[in-house]
């Protein structure tokens, strides 16, 4: 079942306690991001609301007794999406309350499903697909109808090969 607009929001904000996403794509080509991305490729500041409408459902969601969280799959070189991600994006999501980690699969991918596809899990139960095209622009996202079990896996190895945002970010600076 394709998931879009409100079909989406309600598939999404129906978790009672946990949203996960594995986030593996290099680059996502999203519109309404693009004149940002440029923006921070020019060095320009960041918009002081940046994301906020993503930040207010984060705090919304936390507030409730919640919990949100993702792991971001990176390889070196990070691309420069992924350092606008880190520079502008990921720090405000931490902020309202989503516990985003790293995982650098430059050396290795531990068996994790690196297809390009990105899934949400909801509750360790729900999952939807997240599918692209090669250039990161999203194709649709849809409701998966099979096992969650291999999901439940693969979050646990990420889970355990991943780090803080903020650990890996000091790893880059050293």
């Amino acid at each position: 079942m394709l998931l879009d607009g409100d079909d989406w929001r309600r598939f999404f904000d129906a978790f009672e306690r946990e949203a996960w996403r594995f986030e593996a794509q290099p680059t996502y080509t999203v519109p309404k991001e693009q004149e940002n991305v440029a923006r921070f490729l020019r060095g320009e500041n960041k918009p002081t609301d940046h994301n906020a409408r993503w930040h207010e459902r984060v705090r919304g969601y936390i507030e409730s007794g919640k919990h949100i969280g993702r792991v971001r799959i990176v390889r070196q070189p990070l691309t420069d999406y992924q350092r606008y991600q880190f520079a502008w994006g990921i720090p405000g999501n931490i902020s309202a309350g989503e516990d985003i980690r790293i995982l650098d699969v430059t050396r290795g991918d531990f068996g994790l499903p690196l297809s390009g596809r990105d899934w949400w899990m909801f509750d360790d139960s729900r999952i939807a697909h997240l599918n692209f095209r090669p250039d990161g622009t999203q194709m649709n996202r849809e409701a998966y109808e099979g096992d969650p079990a291999p999901y439940r896996e693969w979050k646990r190895v990420a889970l355990e090969h991943a780090v803080p945002f903020e650990e890996y970010v000091r790893g880059l600076d050293a």
